[in-house]
């Protein structure tokens, strides 16, 4: 992670007032169901996913925390757009642990253009974790990875993560609904101090 950013303070749904939610988003942050078929219908032209990398890296602080992973383990770490008529409405980023990808789960590996929804959500045994939700303004690390593409950033962006498992084996998703996407209002000044 860059020196230069802070982590996101994720929160348990509970914890975050839908009143501080933009109006049409929390629909959307809160939805337990594939946000994949979500956006597929709401898209009126062409949805596809943008592979922007993957690589074994070693996961944030909090994010190995969540996953209850060892100082210093490594994992699968893949960021993509979702893209509608080739513009990005989520950024999204999937933490693997090396220790998760064994058996039918290896597969995750090779995900390329492949949604990592309609895998989830086509496995009869995934349990899906408890959302936390975030908003996520400048200088923080996954502000700076979800807006990087942009000309002109928001002032702030919001997003979701969960831990799905898969035959018992944790990874994480954290998606982020970036400002072209179209369900949200615009956004109130970032509050500095009262996350």
């Amino acid at each position: 992670m860059n020196p230069d950013t802070r982590p996101t303070c994720w929160k348990p749904v509970g914890y975050v007032p839908r009143s501080r939610i933009p109006r049409g988003l929390s629909g959307w942050l809160l939805d337990t169901a594939s946000l994949t078929r979500r956006l597929q219908r709401l898209c009126p032209g062409t949805f596809r996913v943008q592979v922007l990398s993957q690589a074994w890296d070693v996961p944030g602080i909090d994010e190995a925390r969540v996953l209850g992973m060892r100082q210093a383990g490594v994992a699968i770490i893949r960021q993509v757009h979702l893209l509608c008529d080739g513009q990005p409405w989520i950024y999204a980023r999937t933490v693997i642990p090396a220790t998760s990808l064994r058996g039918k789960l290896q597969g995750l590996a090779n995900l390329g253009t492949r949604p990592l929804g309609g895998v989830l959500f086509a496995d009869p045994g995934m349990q899906r974790g408890p959302l936390e939700v975030a908003r996520i303004c400048r200088g923080e690390s996954v502000f700076q990875a979800a807006t990087g593409h942009l000309a002109q950033h928001p002032e702030e962006i919001w997003g979701r993560r969960t831990v799905f498992r898969l035959s018992g084996r944790p990874l994480l998703v954290s998606e982020v609904f970036l400002p072209d996407f179209p369900a949200g209002s615009p956004p109130a000044p970032c509050w500095r101090g009262s996350r």
